[in-house]
């Protein structure tokens, strides 16, 4: 028999769609299926798709040659996002690994250039970061463009392929806030450096996609919101849209093929505000379009964006358009006559349930934003699920989310927290979590539980944490510091052990920390050890269920055994399980497991049963970890 809420996550539906380089409307895009993430070329001119079948690596990462003829996209051991580049043919005849010399690596940025079959990818091994010039023929040899110990990601390649860029941090070592450095990809010379100072950073978006025309649109953060910027290196100058009458972030997005507009996203307490600004006119005008998310920033990853709105080639804006109860739609916006036609690719929509956004005031009086989700006409305090981000540079937008639905299709009220660490909110308020690992972020968790009962949407009693990754580590370190709060944890490939993990984290994780921490953990170790959940196991007095991965370099299977074990010593109540992969659920058939993994575990904690099954177990095969 099919549970109801099934059908939130059996739904076919498009996760992604990104638009090749090249002059023709071509889009790659990712399609959740019965078989997992799957990819296809569209043809936006001739309406129609081609299937891709063969293996193309991580799709979430992959882009499409200028040619639209070849996916470029890392190939990894089982999920684990260390590997190589390769391309493959369309038809998945053909495949060859760009970076055959090279060490595996993680991939930190993948871009193609408009004309030709040059690319560049920004990589981070053990030896530090660097930016390659690749080609998808595989030859001639890769050449390297730059390389830093310090932290450089999101490299980017002009229309032309004369020119690259990389997002740095060698102006300011060990600090997240990056500069823009472009070199030549011919020899490397570097041509400029664009840095707004040590506390301003600016990210490049995209090369002009007119042949020649070496401009780069970038955000910067002179404000302490991100404005866009259009900054040529040729000869230093600049184009701000400084935007004073608009509070919060104004993200860039993308260009108009002619290179006259720039579409931008305004994002005002979480809530996004499409607009687009005339390089000609300087005039700075709203678009038209239904309430929603039309873009969702990510971190350490190839491209700024998971999916995000842009121009089409005929110089409509595509709108790739969410809600919490609506999947990814595309639509199209003609600004000359301001008319939304009907969605290019039609997703089937699931009945499901808005989200409402509250603002929700931290200790010290911080604004957070926190979506909700009640089941219709149900009256008041219910059990509740609070879901945490990961990241923590990431952010909970406006987007289709399976699982709250689920929940709410349940009988169990949904709330989800953009904590301080989260973007779109402003430098001050990403970075709010620094100097003290989980100390701010569980003030803003306090805070939110608190609003939740005070307003009657959840029994303060019968309240379940839960989120992935950095979420995953908030969820543990919150019932080990705020245990009186929650009925439960469930986290999913979480942060654990600080120290443990360390070692055994890929390159560029190992930067980023000690960049967030301030040093590494043989250098202050009592730092780690503090923002450590492993630390608070004996003051731990609910339930806990993680579910950790095998080939995980980010959460590093290690640590959360060694958690598990930890806890169970202590007297807890706790339950790991085990998937074959990396970072991320990877099919659909373990998403519906995980959730009715879930739904019975809250149900057992309600009657008051365990949800231990005995010693934890490490993964299958291996001795104790």
């Amino acid at each position: 028999m099919t549970v109801s809420w099934h059908r939130f996550f059996t739904t076919d539906r498009i996760l992604s769609m990104r638009r090749g380089r090249g002059e023709r409307d071509l889009c790659l895009v990712v399609e959740d299926t019965e078989q997992g993430p799957t990819l296809a070329r569209w043809d936006a001119k001739r309406g129609s798709g081609l299937p891709l079948s063969g293996d193309f690596g991580d799709p979430g990462e992959a882009v499409l040659s200028a040619d639209g003829e070849w996916v470029l996209s890392l190939h990894d051991d089982n999920g684990s996002e260390v590997g190589h580049v390769w391309a493959t043919s369309v038809d998945g005849a053909d495949r060859r690994d760009l970076t055959p010399a090279l060490a595996p690596y993680t991939l930190r940025g993948i871009d193609t250039a408009r004309h030709g079959d040059g690319a560049v990818i920004t990589v981070a091994a053990p030896d530090g970061f660097s930016l390659w010039h690749v080609h998808s023929s595989g030859t001639p040899a890769p050449s390297r463009l730059f390389t830093s110990p310090h932290e450089a990601w999101n490299g980017l390649i002009s229309a032309d392929g004369r020119i690259a860029s990389v997002d740095t941090t060698d102006h300011n070592p060990g600090v997240r806030r990056f500069a823009v450095t472009v070199v030549t990809t011919g020899t490397g010379e570097v041509l400029g450096c664009l840095t707004d100072g040590p506390k301003a950073p600016v990210r490049a978006v995209r090369f002009s996609p007119v042949d020649g025309d070496g401009r780069l649109l970038v955000s910067t953060e002179r404000t302490g919101f991100a404005r866009p910027c259009v900054w040529d290196p040729a000869d230093g100058s600049r184009i701000d849209v400084d935007a004073p009458h608009l509070h919060g972030d104004l993200v860039a997005l993308d260009w108009s093929d002619d290179a006259s507009r720039i579409l931008l996203v305004h994002v005002d307490d979480g809530l996004h505000h499409v607009m687009e600004f005339d390089l000609r006119s300087r005039a700075l005008t709203a678009v038209p379009h239904p309430a929603g998310a039309y873009f969702e920033p990510d971190v350490a990853a190839a491209h700024l964006n998971q999916w995000a709105s842009h121009y089409a080639a005929d110089g409509r804006i595509r709108l790739l358009h969410q809600r919490f109860d609506q999947p990814l739609t595309i639509l199209h916006v003609d600004c000359s006559t301001g008319g939304i036609p009907t969605a290019d690719l039609p997703t089937p929509v699931p009945s499901g349930v808005r989200a409402t956004s509250l603002t929700v005031h931290s200790t010290d009086g911080t604004p957070l934003q926190l979506w909700v989700c009640r089941p219709p006409h149900a009256e008041g305090p219910l059990p509740l699920v609070l879901n945490l981000h990961g990241g923590p540079n990431l952010v909970s937008v406006d987007s289709y989310n399976p699982q709250a639905q689920a929940w709410v299709a349940s009988g169990v009220a949904y709330a989800s927290l953009n904590y301080r660490g989260s973007v779109t909110f402003g430098r001050r308020f990403r970075e709010g979590f620094l100097g003290s690992i989980g100390d701010r972020e569980l003030e803003d968790i306090e805070s939110a539980v608190r609003r939740l009962t005070a307003d009657g949407v959840a029994d303060a009693g019968r309240i379940f944490i839960t989120g992935a990754s950095y979420g995953g580590f908030l969820s543990l370190l919150s019932v080990g510091r705020l245990p009186h709060l929650f009925a439960g944890a469930m986290a999913f490939v979480p942060m654990a052990d600080w120290v443990t993990a360390y070692d055994d984290m890929n390159p560029a994780l190992r930067a980023a920390w000690k960049a967030f921490f301030g040093a590494a953990p043989d250098l202050d170790p009592d730092r780690y050890r503090r923002a450590s959940p492993i630390t608070y196991v004996g003051s731990v007095r609910a339930p806990v269920w993680i579910m950790q991965a095998t080939h995980d370099t980010r959460t590093p299977p290690k640590q959360a055994y060694a958690y598990a074990q930890a806890l169970q010593r202590a007297g807890g109540d706790v339950r790991i399980d085990w998937f074959s992969g990396g970072h991320e659920t990877s099919s659909r058939r373990q998403e519906i497991d995980d959730q009715q993994r879930m739904t019975d575990l809250v149900q057992a904690a309600l009657r008051g049963e365990s949800w231990s099954r005995g010693p934890v177990e490490p993964p299958s095969g291996q001795g104790p970890a």
